[in-house]
């Protein structure tokens, strides 16, 4: 049995899902990071999977692939279904990343993108991953660094606004900087072979074209619940979501971001930790 917990993720909105497929190209994604690391007859896992965009073209590298995707959304999982009905390869399961129900040493192929940045217990879920990779396989993980932080020239009000409602989103677990972060996590988990690499992801300079300012304003306006909580009101959370827009759509602005990703393997031996990742079995 798995333990339930409280998750505030900030994104809970079914527009969610719909931006993110919009905004990526499933494709070309799993042509960069994945296609050369999976093999015949792979067990793959997507963790927070979403609307199942990239586990789907995983499975169509190969008709022998079986992919399970996990989200804590019940709204997401019945959207990856709906995606996905009649695809006997994947199969949707609800479920929380950092209390897994798969037995041990399960999957070939672990990812995770754009999930742990959400995550209030980011250590356990990383030991979650490594418990349900098998020996020798595969984990991938993916996130961002600098988000929403990194703007030239600074505007001292503005960016005092956006360090504080990131400052106070951290309380449920978002962190700005978890990219970074990967690679200790990984480690510490006891994952061998590890390769970091490390783009640019956002990067704005000067306006925008329509649709990634469509992007912004859309992504703006899931999080006005959680903006406005902390800033008092949702007048003075809309008062800020319009400053930063009219910032992003200045002829004289930069905004970017990075993106971490980092890649290793689950040692053949069991003992790879004196104190391995717990989990259910």
């Amino acid at each position: 049995m798995t333990t339930a917990y409280v998750v505030d993720y900030i994104m809970d909105d079914p527009r969610e899902a719909m931006r993110l497929e919009k905004k990526v190209d499933p494709a070309a994604w799993v042509n960069k990071y994945v296609a050369h690391r999976i093999v015949p007859r792979s067990e793959i896992l997507s963790v927070g999977c979403g609307p199942g965009l990239m586990l789907r073209e995983i499975a169509k590298l190969d008709s022998s692939i079986r992919g399970t995707g996990i989200d804590i959304s019940p709204t997401r999982v019945q959207a990856a279904r709906e995606k996905n009905a009649g695809n006997r390869q994947l199969k949707f399961v609800c479920g929380d990343a950092q209390e897994m129900q798969f037995a041990r040493n399960s999957f070939d192929f672990v990812y995770s993108r754009m999930l742990f940045q959400y995550l209030q217990k980011k250590e356990q879920a990383m030991d979650e991953i490594v418990r349900v990779c098998r020996p020798g396989g595969t984990v991938l993980l993916q996130d961002l660094d600098g988000q929403l932080l990194w703007n030239y020239p600074e505007e001292p009000a503005l960016q005092s606004a956006l360090e504080q409602v990131l400052g106070a989103l951290a309380k449920t677990g978002f962190d700005p900087f978890v990219g970074r972060k990967l690679f200790r996590l990984a480690q510490r988990a006891g994952l061998e072979n590890l390769k970091v690499q490390v783009e640019c992801y956002h990067l704005i300079a000067g306006e925008p074209s329509r649709e990634i300012l469509e992007q912004w304003k859309l992504k703006l306006d899931i999080a006005l619940p959680q903006i406005a909580h902390v800033l008092g009101s949702e007048r003075k959370a809309q008062d800020q979501i319009h400053r930063f827009v009219e910032y992003l759509s200045r002829p004289d602005t930069l905004t970017y971001s990075n993106v971490f990703t980092v890649t290793g393997e689950k040692p053949l031996l069991e003992s790879y930790r004196t104190n391995g990742p717990r989990g259910n079995d």
